[in-house]
């Protein structure tokens, strides 16, 4: 069953369209002060080369025109229809986020949550430690032995290594299955593709970066042994039903269709990433129920990887344990960027708390140091996004209805707020 994106009508009056046509160039001049700022650009190429051409304009004048641009679309009457509001809504949120970064480059600091509010329109709930604790102690029986639990957990993961001469080979496997799913429910248009690259010296696991025309490259980190449920993973997370996937669809439908230039651009640090990494999160549960993925990693996968396919179930009892431990990451880097934790003992804390081997806790601090709150986006932004698909009917036990909400949320200027995003704290 394919799923037809959310019906569009009518078009914004022209004054919304000159304040979009602003902020995309402001979002293109803020990107001179900060090369992280702007995620993906496919407006017109002459905007970008006069914002290169400009250099870095002074800050105070760009935090000027994003205060202008919010009170001009804040001036203009609500729109009749859904997505006219939508939209709206939109072009405010984010461009109140770039004021907030433009503000952040000025030496302004703001909390944890307050970052959080400012920039991604939402603030993820805190859990005590008591509550990772008893995460730790559900663990203890399904990983027994002696030594410390991350020590185990380290190394019975490291028995689902990837080895490196078989990365593409599972990785293609792992991203054929993911666009078959998807295809199967969202139409795509015929001249998508991306290209998979293999990096190193990054503090991602995984990037798509999209470059427009509904082409993406996406690229894996290889600095950090790779295991064996990161190929499905990324293969959703960074292309279908994924960043590939929401991107393409927002160009189709927003940019081509509708002239909707804002789209044309993303800024890094804003409320569409929520959105991005949120749906990609729970893309992966929509693309593979749990006992399906199962099911394909032990017959495809595991024999691609060399490992024992035998093995894939009691694997993934031990994955799905270790879900509880999402938030963990997130209690880390507020601790560490609110001044409450060093670099090692925020290092030691992600090695207990997390699991994760201390280069792995290491790469997570370089990726605090960079990105800053933005770690909500991942776990907060997937749970946002499950509740909202969930309460409009698409339930694990409904497939083609989950398949259609979700659709209909990848290709439409819906933004946290717009999921009903607030802290359970």
């Amino acid at each position: 069953m394919l799923v037809a994106p959310l019906a569009l009508r009518g078009r914004a009056p022209s004054d919304m369209n000159a304040l979009a046509d602003r902020y995309v160039r402001l979002v293109l001049a803020v990107g001179q002060h900060d090369a992280s700022f702007v995620d993906a650009y496919y407006g017109p190429p002459e905007w970008k080369s006069a914002a290169a051409a400009a250099g870095k304009l002074a800050l105070p004048g760009l935090l000027a025109e994003a205060t202008a641009i919010h009170a001009g679309v804040t001036a203009l009457a609500a729109p009749a229809d859904e997505v006219g509001r939508l939209r709206r809504e939109y072009l405010l949120k984010q461009v109140s986020a770039v004021g907030a970064r433009i503000r952040m480059l000025q030496g302004i600091r703001m909390s944890f949550d307050e970052e959080s509010k400012a920039l991604y329109d939402a603030v993820a709930p805190t859990y005590p430690t008591s509550h990772f604790d008893k995460a730790l102690k559900d663990l203890e029986s399904l990983v027994p032995g002696t030594g410390p639990l991350a020590t185990r957990i380290e190394a019975f993961r490291q028995r689902y290594v990837i080895p490196p001469e078989k990365l593409e080979a599972v990785f293609r496997a792992a991203i054929a299955e993911c666009r078959a799913r998807t295809v199967a429910h969202i139409a795509l248009p015929d001249s998508e593709q991306f290209r998979l690259q293999f990096v190193t010296n990054q503090v991602w696991s995984g990037y798509n970066w999209y470059q427009g025309k509904f082409q993406s490259l996406i690229q894996v980190n290889t600095d950090l042994p790779i295991f064996i449920d990161r190929a499905v993973d990324l293969a959703c997370h960074e292309g279908y039903p994924g960043h590939h996937v929401y991107n393409l669809l927002l160009e189709q439908h927003m940019v081509q269709e509708r002239g909707w230039r804002e789209f044309s651009v993303y800024p890094l640090f804003s409320p569409q990433s929520l959105i991005a990494e949120g749906t990609a999160n729970f893309g992966i549960d929509v693309a593979f129920p749990a006992e399906e993925r199962v099911k394909f990693e032990g017959e495809k996968l595991f024999p691609l990887a060399g490992l024992d396919p035998a093995t894939a179930t009691k694997y993934y009892d031990v994955f799905r344990h270790l879900d509880a431990l999402s938030y963990a990451g997130n209690e880390a880097a507020r601790r560490y960027l609110d001044g409450q934790a060093g670099a090692k003992e925020t290092v030691d804390w992600l090695v207990t708390y997390t699991l994760s081997s201390r280069p792995r806790a290491e790469q997570r601090l370089r990726f605090f140091d960079q990105n800053r709150s933005y770690v909500i986006n991942y776990n907060h932004g997937k749970d946002l996004v499950r509740r909202y698909v969930e309460a409009h009917g698409g339930t694990s036990d409904r497939p083609d209805i989950r398949w259609r909400v979700f659709a209909d949320l990848i290709s439409s200027p819906r933004l946290p707020s717009g999921l009903g995003a607030s802290s359970s704290r």
